[in-house]
């Protein structure tokens, strides 16, 4: 079948191409009635715009750059979903970028994402990566960081407070006596275990104690559970959370080995929540934090600063819920 062309539009319409041209592009110059023979040309004969020849007459490329790290992939498979649902709404195209620890780093994406003149950049930021970002904010182009809180005259935020939720967590334990609290070290995601730490902190200030059960996990240890199986052999918690649900299972394993009862002797908790945590026997107890709705809202923020909405919100706080199973008390 011959691909339909914008000359076959105007043919059709009997107008110049410019006129097509000004009316694909939602230009106001055209009249109501010269519009409307050029939209039904363009409906009896099935034309779609080429989406890059669009841009350029629009100076708009309507395509977002999507940076997410390569070893979140688990994770941030229901944001991509979230995000490509609405941007399909508001046709806009999707690239994406990923970041291999080693491999390929930020600055180098931005450096593409620069060169492809993309119109705007959303981000799953799990690391404090501030001066990157802020160099990418020096091109005019809108930003959404997801993942955390990051402010800029051209950036927005939309986040889980994941400080919040581990203060909540800690403060419960606390309640019940039970205050040998430890966190387990995320070294893929920096930020998350720094906001899980500052949330115990708050927590065991709050009651008068200090808080002292951050496990670094050493960097001899290639694993989480290289470094578990081994101190677990002379040291048990009352609680010990951690961030990915690798690191969850991990725990629950290395604890069998030592002969430590979950969730009886010790309580096993994730940040994250994927399927395998209910997958996994004892079923991972976890916070239930919507992915989907993560990048659906990201990228209805960036429709908006794109269309020069000045009243849209900078910081966007999306709920979170705690789904006690198999590795918790209650």
């Amino acid at each position: 079948m011959k691909r339909v062309t914008i000359y076959d539009v105007a043919k059709e319409a009997g107008v110049s191409l410019a006129t097509v041209s000004r009316v694909i592009n939602g230009s106001n110059v055209v009249k109501g009635p010269t519009r409307e023979k050029v939209q039904a040309a363009v409906d009896k004969l099935g034309y779609k715009p080429n989406a890059i020849a669009q841009g350029l007459a629009l100076q708009k490329s309507t395509t977002i750059g999507l940076i997410v790290p390569e070893a979140s992939f688990t994770y941030t498979g229901q944001i991509i979903n979230g995000l490509i649902d609405v941007a399909k709404i508001y046709n806009y195209n999707i690239m994406l970028h990923t970041i291999t620890a080693g491999i390929t780093d930020l600055g180098s994406v931005i450096e593409e994402i620069i060169k492809s003149h993309v119109d705007g950049v959303i981000l799953y930021n799990n690391k404090q990566s501030a001066p990157e970002i802020e160099e990418l904010s020096r091109y005019n182009i809108p930003i959404v960081v997801i993942g955390n809180k990051i402010k800029g005259d051209n950036i927005c935020s939309v986040y889980i407070d994941i400080e919040k939720a581990i203060y909540e967590l800690s403060t419960k334990y606390l309640e019940e006596k039970k205050d040998n609290i430890a966190i387990l070290e995320d070294r893929k995601n920096v930020y998350f275990s720094k906001a899980m730490v500052a949330g115990a902190e708050k927590a065991f200030a709050a009651k008068g104690k200090k808080f002292s059960g951050f496990l670094e996990i050493p960097s001899e240890n290639r694993t989480s559970y290289s470094f578990l199986s081994s101190w677990m052999k002379e040291h048990k918690y009352d609680v010990l959370i951690a961030n990915r649900d690798s690191q969850a299972m991990a725990a629950v394993n290395a604890a069998r080995e030592n002969g430590i009862k979950v969730p009886e002797e010790m309580e096993i908790v994730c940040v994250i929540d994927t399927k395998y945590n209910s997958m996994m026997r004892p079923q991972i107890s976890s916070f239930s934090i919507p992915a989907y709705d993560l990048g659906a809202v990201s990228m209805r923020v960036m429709t908006k600063m794109l269309q020069n909405d000045s009243e849209s919100d900078k910081m966007i706080e999306l709920s979170y819920l705690f789904t006690p199973r198999q590795t918790t008390n209650n």
